[in-house]
């Protein structure tokens, strides 16, 4: 069953029609409601505010990492482990080929329903699970076979047994050693960029964002709550915060947007799968022109630019 947010109030009054018309058979009205889906899909995606970009970062429905990695990866083979503690499933790795090119895809999993929720831990990786994405990076790197991160968190797990296990330490640890991986990476922000717990596979030659896509430092909410005592206050911290696709693109700390269907990736997965793997094609060809170390060079550089301003 479909979710709908506050501002899709009226798409969810047409699809209903929609589903209903259908199902008597009446033609003329499916034609028009049709129509008019059409026209109330442009008028509330044509001009989102920053509040509502966030709502749809994290809508229920929108494709996950598994969701894109079953779409777009052929002879697909998960990989599990840290070899040092256990598997965390709120990271995922797999192998396989896009487009008949040999790649290795590590993405963070939010999970569908209660039961997978908890499994995936909602999202938020413990320190295991970015040693296994830091392991499979390696592994990568060995073969020379580029990787792809999908980034879906909103943020790193902060709990007790995390930070005993080292959880600052093994998101520090990936900065450093994938800012020096010597093979082609590529980062895709596709749902919501929590802080550390998106930077620690967010390194890479390209880092792009889905249009409604978020990456930021700090949750608005907490924002809100911490610059204002409020956390109702969240519309004015997104806006502040400048964590949309477009603002960062605008602030160079992103290199591309890859756009979305005009209804969203919510309710158009197919033309988002898709928009997504002709991007990762296009920027592997287009790295592949480069020295591995060249690229690794090339990518510190615009690790040590993160947070750099001038008044």
């Amino acid at each position: 069953m479909a979710s709908y947010l506050d501002f899709e109030k009226n798409i969810q009054q047409i699809d209903e029609d929609l589903a209903n018309a259908k199902i008597k058979g009446d033609d003329e009205a499916v034609k028009i409601l049709e129509k008019n889906l059409e026209k109330e899909t442009q008028k509330v995606y044509k001009n989102l505010s920053d509040y509502q970009r966030l709502q749809l970062a994290r809508h229920p429905d929108r494709p996950y990492a598994l969701d894109y990695i079953q779409a777009i990866l052929s002879d697909a083979y998960e990989i599990h482990g840290d070899r040092a503690f256990r598997d965390d499933p709120a990271i995922v790795c797999y192998a396989g080929y896009i487009g008949g090119k040999k790649v290795i895809v590590i993405g963070e999993q939010k999970g569908r329903g209660t039961k997978d929720k908890l499994h995936r831990n909602f999202g938020m990786p413990h320190p295991e699970g970015y040693r296994k994405a830091l392991r499979v990076a390696k592994m990568a790197e060995k073969f020379d076979i580029p990787v792809l991160f999908l980034v879906d968190t909103p943020g790193a797990y902060p709990g007790v047994g995390a930070e005993e296990r080292g959880q600052s330490e093994a998101i520090a640890r990936n900065l450093y050693e994938l800012s020096n991986l010597k093979t082609i990476t590529i980062a895709v922000v596709i749902g919501e960029g929590g802080s550390g717990g998106a930077l620690a596979i967010g390194v890479a030659d390209k880092l792009a964002m889905m249009k409604n896509s978020v990456f930021s430092v700090i949750s608005p909410e907490g924002c809100a709550a911490i610059l204002w005592n409020d956390p109702s206050k969240i519309e004015a911290a997104t806006k502040a915060m400048k964590v949309t696709a477009d603002d960062l693109k605008n602030q160079g700390l992103i290199d591309d947007v890859i756009e979305e269907p005009i209804s969203g990736a919510h309710r158009d997965k197919e033309n988002a799968i898709k928009n997504l793997s002709d991007y990762v094609l296009k920027a592997i060809e287009e790295l592949e022109q480069y020295d591995k170390r060249e690229l690794a060079a090339i990518r510190m550089q615009k690790v040590f630019k993160f947070g750099a301003f001038s008044e």
